[in-house]
């Protein structure tokens, strides 16, 4: 204050024992972030000052360029700059999130969205406290349109502060076990890449009749094709489905891969019922209770439902759009946003709503899971992506997935073959 470096402060109020939120060793203390630190809220320049070509400071307005520890660099620079982030400081996101922190490395301006904070202690202590306390700065934050935290709470902050000496070794500790969990990550990020390629290569497999013998005394794959005809046949007769246009025969040339005698080519059309899902009406919301689920793309997870976020729909909505639901006995894929998702709802949602952005494929006389497994193959997902409307929002349609070609084993096979898989992926799987 003396140089002018800093402007002088109010004074903050002493620390009651009842607000300490846990207990620490005798030579610590607790103090307030604004007692052991410079905090300069950010005050953006007129827009007129900033821009991607002029010389002067590199600006920032909020955390959109936080890197993993240190900000990075941002395209946009200004002339008039008004508050400066000096090098090694923290960087806090004041709004919209609030409480993110990244280092500096070199002088920056920064604007409204952002406040430094330059600790008069060990800046790296400091920042690894920080890192712990953006779940309390949300609860104090406030704000209709975005949520937002005043200079006042960042300066009020509680912070433990040891021993300058301890404060390093706490540091080191750190680093030296986050080393270590990188070190794990980038080896389960290897053992996922390994998993998932290996995965794919036994899918491929299957699907190709390479992953099982084939047993001579199987029903043919062209007599079961017979059987699904009559029974859809009679599901028409009785009005639970309605009549089809039929699907072209698949020619020699449009085979993708050789399979065994026993097998078939045939159109997902062909041996099941696929019908869409359906939006809420226009106006009505879903809720964390309600009369049903109503399962959206985002609860697609891992060929099955998430169920802790899943969202309901009232009595109301329910009955007006009750017919599009799906079972325990259906297979889902999502035809909007992450393409593809394929999965078995768990009976404890059995008889959801389901999204307009996922379509349900009831088999007909027809292992579920050899389906499931199929539709995860990258035979089937890469018909999907050629099948994908060329529009703002790609999307894939019914008619798509009713020509899209999948290999088809006698019944029995089926069987054998996701035993085989699911034997197969239990080994790998953590």
């Amino acid at each position: 204050m003396k140089d002018k470096v800093i402007k002088k402060q109010k004074p903050l109020p002493p620390i009651e024992k009842d607000e300490e939120p846990f207990e620490i060793p005798d030579s610590w203390e607790w103090v307030r972030l604004g007692e052991i630190s410079y905090i300069l809220m950010g005050q953006s320049p007129k827009g007129e000052y900033i821009d991607n070509n002029l010389p002067g400071v590199e600006f920032h307005q909020g955390k959109t360029f936080f890197g993993d520890k240190y900000i990075q660099r941002s395209y946009k620079y200004t002339i008039r700059g008004k508050k400066f982030a000096d090098a090694d400081s923290i960087l806090m996101s004041m709004r919209a999130p609030v409480g993110d922190v990244n280092l500096t490395n070199r002088r920056l301006c920064i604007g409204r969205g952002l406040a430094m904070i330059k600790p008069l202690n060990n800046l790296f202590y400091a920042y690894n406290y920080l890192l712990t306390q953006k779940n309390i700065l949300m609860k104090q934050a406030t704000g209709s349109t975005f949520k937002a935290i005043t200079g006042d709470k960042i300066n009020n902050l509680l912070i433990s502060l040891p021993p300058l000496s301890e404060q390093q070794r706490i540091v080191d500790k750190i680093e030296e076990l986050f080393a270590e969990l990188d070190k794990i990550d980038t080896a389960q990020e290897k053992y996922d890449s390994a998993a998932n390629k290996l995965r794919e290569k036994v899918l491929d497999t299957a699907m190709r009749g390479k992953l099982v013998p084939q047993n001579p005394n199987d029903e043919p794959a062209s007599e079961l094709l017979e059987r699904i005809e009559k029974e859809k046949q009679k599901l028409i007769k009785e009005k639970v489905i309605k009549k089809q246009r039929p699907l072209p025969p698949i020619e020699k040339n449009e085979e993708l891969f050789e399979i065994p005698d026993s097998w078939e080519w045939v159109r997902l059309g062909e041996i099941g019922i696929i019908k869409g899902g359906k939006r809420i009406p226009k106006g009505e919301k879903l809720s964390s209770s309600g009369y049903a689920p109503y399962i959206r793309v985002s609860d697609m997870r891992n060929q099955t439902i998430n169920v802790d976020n899943v969202l309901f729909v009232n009595k109301s909505i329910y009955d007006r759009i009750s017919q599009y639901y799906i079972t325990t006995k259906d297979v889902y894929i999502s035809i909007a946003g992450t393409i593809g998702n394929v999965g078995i709802i768990p009976p404890i949602i059995d008889n959801s709503l389901l999204t307009e952005n996922a379509v349900k494929i009831t088999p007909i006389i027809f292992i579920q899971k050899y389906l499931m497994y199929s539709i995860m193959g990258e035979y089937i997902q890469n018909q999907f992506k050629k099948g994908l409307t060329k529009v703002a929002q790609p999307k894939l349609s019914i008619r798509s997935i009713n020509n899209t070609h999948i290999s088809l084993p006698p019944l029995s096979e089926q069987q054998r073959i996701v035993d085989k898989i699911e034997e197969i992926i239990s080994l790998f799987e953590i």
